[in-house]
């Protein structure tokens, strides 16, 4: 099972996410700031794969969220979404990341 995390500044509503990943081996968790973040680290025994970060979020609070990620674990990857994209962008940048993820887990097995 992966833990994939999105993070973003106006949050990502993961039933209304339009991924196309169906697959029951991903538990998607969403969140917007650090507090989110730890608390999705701390209900899976700090056990996120790889967590999905859009650019609208205060560059302060990204770094924050990055430092917190790579001190809690060692096995987590980041994918930071450009700016110049904009919110337009976002959709196609997860679902590039989680595609290829599940192509790798797939892969893996």
């Amino acid at each position: 099972m992966k833990n994939i995390l999105l993070i973003g500044r106006l949050g990502i509503n993961i039933p209304n996410l339009q991924t196309g990943i169906e697959n029951k081996n991903i538990n998607l968790f969403s969140g917007t700031n650090l507090e989110e973040v730890k608390d999705a680290f701390n209900q899976n025994d700090n056990q996120i794969d790889s967590v999905i970060m859009g650019a609208g979020i205060d560059l302060n609070v990204r770094l924050d969220i990055i430092r917190y990620i790579f001190e809690t674990s060692q096995s987590t990857t980041v994918h930071m979404k450009d700016w110049e994209s904009g919110p337009k962008g976002m959709l196609p940048f997860v679902n590039s990341i989680l595609n290829e993820l599940k192509e790798q887990f797939f892969n893996s097995l």
